[in-house]
């Protein structure tokens, strides 16, 4: 079964108050929902979160996933991605990244960007992407890259490592914006709260 490795060590920092992924999303915390979305997918959970004592982690605590804690969240996205890739296994050929903040995903799209690892295997990331041909989330890694993101730094996440595989860079086109619709900040969450009430 593959590994979702889920980043969710993130500050909140731009909602100025508010934890974002604490947010109410269908019902449930938004980082509950993306649990939930992942474990409808993979047997394999691994949550990136902040040092505890979290909040995060009392909306994950029933649920059959791994919290890997990351004591130098400050660091930035690099830190996350260093963590959760270090967990995987010698016989794993992919895992797949997701970030916490998308709500638009569902299964479906999950198991696309999934399925394009059979269906075009000569790429080394499969990558969601909107109707317009912009890559995002979620992101699936093979083996050959584990090391690579296991030495990242800063907070651009793995932007250096896929722009040096550019051609080995599969996109995977979901409806809409959802492969990259994150909520940052309170606007960002007004626009899309009255986005899906029209």
């Amino acid at each position: 079964m593959m590994p979702i490795l889920i980043l969710a060590a993130g500050a909140s920092s731009r909602m100025r108050g508010p934890d974002k992924l604490l947010l109410d999303v269908d019902g449930m915390p938004l980082l509950r929902r993306q649990a939930c979305t992942a474990l409808e997918v993979s047997t394999d959970v691994r949550i990136a979160l902040p040092p505890r004592p979290h909040a995060r982690y009392d909306v994950l605590k029933d649920l059959n996933v791994q919290t890997i804690e990351v004591t130098n969240a400050a660091e930035g996205m690099s830190a996350s991605l260093r963590a959760l890739f270090g967990t995987l296994e010698p016989e794993e050929a992919h895992a797949m990244v997701l970030l916490g903040d998308l709500p638009d995903l569902n299964k479906e799209d999950l198991c696309s960007v999934m399925n394009a690892t059979t269906q075009y295997p000569d790429a080394l990331i499969w990558r969601g992407a909107t109707q317009t041909g912009k890559g995002g989330h979620p992101m699936v890694v093979a083996r050959p890259l584990f090391k690579e993101f296991q030495r990242l730094e800063g907070d651009s996440g793995g932007n250096s490592i896929i722009a040096n595989q550019k051609n080995a860079v599969h996109l995977v086109p979901l409806n809409g914006n959802r492969a990259r619709q994150d909520l940052d900040t309170p606007e960002d969450w007004a626009a899309w709260r009255a986005g899906r009430a029209t």
